[in-house]
């Protein structure tokens, strides 16, 4: 294959691993209510069906980030496909909620090592010149899994089953990991003399795990309970030890120096504040449709589709201004769509009728995120040596990811905690939950309360991302 067309080549087959599990986050946003009935599940068991993939797949993210560096990023990208595919074909068997859970541990492994080494796959391939295009094509891609995931999700559950929410991955895996196996060179780790950080990864995991464990519980249970303060406790301790621990081991899981570069630390800081903000958006209408408005799976999936059809409208576009324009400009204009598309649904949300200010709100939220991902990438990748790509994309992703988990954590969190105890579990109910009107204020007080919380978090992203400077002061030219 020639050096022309391998990079388009390469990026055929990274999109199809990024749809992949992209996809796979949508489906089962869906068919939460459903999968929460079969087992008949409470609400802290079925969220950490959610939840227990987030996690793992946050913290593995950086040691896989830091092995592809070492190793070699093809070899482990099709480890990951093949174990992602193999892992949704068991959840599709799970006899009950806790095999469920552990399967999707296992499935985070798996998804970590492919959007690990994605991005860095695409950089070494991509001349600086069309690497904007190509980081836009690939965000476009995800933008299309997330468009899919609802509305498939909602139409495999509706007629068949929760279980094809795993099993439709399958096909797609075996199809990505032949195609990766032919047309993926070799690519030969840079970094072979350094070391994996297992000790303050197992930091990171047990204080991260802690905080998501009291958040999720804490809504539910109450914040004084002793498995509550267990876990704050947990988080406090062990981000200490991690802390402590980094400065001083020889190769550490994130390297502190790189965030004496202002743009680097402001671009990664919105990231997070981004993701905190917005991820839970989807998950949130999905359940707030199905619970109040009594719509089948299918019908709350075509609710939520404004969100990624404006991500795919804005993302391609964005890649070819990316380089015109500066990364403070577009990645803070992207961020202001955002905010002003979570004010309108902080308006709209139990509002009788507002159907389509709903989805107004939500196709500003997409746009918003499509217009501030690609920029935001390209500026954190560029201010790194070729040689810590890996690391470097496994902390954006990490804190992409941790946003993502704290987002669905806090934001369920914050509506279970509005609730009394008898209408908790009604927020996985679904279409068969009946509710009164008063009940029906009382959890729409809820939603609007996560939306307020994501409308602040929004406006800190877009101060992070102006305060990143005027210009790109990237290492790596």
């Amino acid at each position: 294959m020639s050096d022309k067309v391998y990079p388009w080549a390469l990026l055929t087959v990274t999109s199809l691993g990024v749809l992949l599990v992209t996809l796979n986050l949508g489906t089962l946003t869906v068919a939460l209510p459903v999968v929460a009935a079969y087992f008949h599940a409470g609400a802290v068991a079925t969220s950490w069906v959610l939840l227990s993939y987030m996690l793992f797949n946050t913290v593995l993210i950086l040691v896989f980030g830091k092995l592809a560096d070492i190793y070699g990023r093809r070899t482990l990208y099709l480890i990951g496909l093949t174990e992602f595919t193999l892992v949704s074909f068991l959840c599709g068997l799970s006899p009950n909620i806790q095999v469920l859970i552990g399967l999707r541990i296992l499935q985070a492994a798996g998804g970590a090592l492919v959007i690990t080494n994605t991005t860095p796959l695409i950089v070494d391939a991509f001349s600086k010149r069309k690497l904007g295009s190509a980081l836009g094509i690939n965000v476009l891609v995800a933008s299309v899994a997330q468009l899919l995931g609802p509305v498939v999700g909602g139409y495999l559950v509706f007629t068949f089953g929760w279980r094809w929410v795993f099993w439709f991955n399958v096909p797609m895996g075996i199809v990505g990991v032949i195609c990766g196996i032919f047309m993926l060179r070799p690519v030969t780790g840079q970094s072979r003399h350094q070391t994996i950080d297992y000790l303050g990864n197992l930091f990171l995991l047990l204080g991260l795990g802690g905080l998501i464990f009291a958040f999720s519980e804490g809504g539910v249970i109450g914040w004084n309970n002793a498995p509550v303060m267990t876990g704050l406790l947990s988080f406090v301790v062990f981000a200490g030890c991690f802390g402590w621990w980094e400065i001083r081991v020889r190769h550490p899981t994130v390297e502190f120096a790189l965030f004496r570069n202002r743009s680097y630390a402001m671009a990664n800081l919105a990231t997070f504040l981004n993701s905190l903000a917005r991820s839970s958006v989807v998950l949130l209408i999905a359940l707030f449709f199905q619970v109040m408005n009594r719509e089948n799976t299918f019908m709350a999936g075509l609710k939520v589709l404004p969100i990624t059809v404006g991500m795919i409208v804005a993302s391609p576009l964005v890649g070819m201004l990316s380089s015109r324009f500066s990364a403070r400009l577009l990645s803070t204009a992207g961020l202001s769509g955002t905010c002003i598309g979570m004010l309108i649904l902080l308006l709209s949300v139990g509002i009788e009728g507002a159907d389509l200010w709903i989805g107004i709100g939500l196709a500003l939220v997409g746009i918003g995120t499509g217009v501030f991902m690609t920029p935001n990438t390209k500026s954190i990748m560029l201010a790194v040596p070729q040689e810590k790509l890996g690391m470097a994309n496994g902390l954006r992703s990490m804190l992409q990811n941790m946003g993502g988990v704290l987002s669905t954590a806090v934001s369920l969190m914050i509506v279970t905690h509005v609730v009394p105890p008898r209408l908790k579990d009604a927020i996985y109910g679904g279409a068969q939950v009946w509710l009164s009107a008063a009940d029906r204020k009382i959890m729409a007080s809820g939603f609007r309360l996560a939306f307020l919380v994501m409308l602040l978090l929004t406006i800190m992203a877009i101060a992070a991302s102006y305060l990143r400077g005027s210009k790109t002061d990237g290492i790596r030219e």
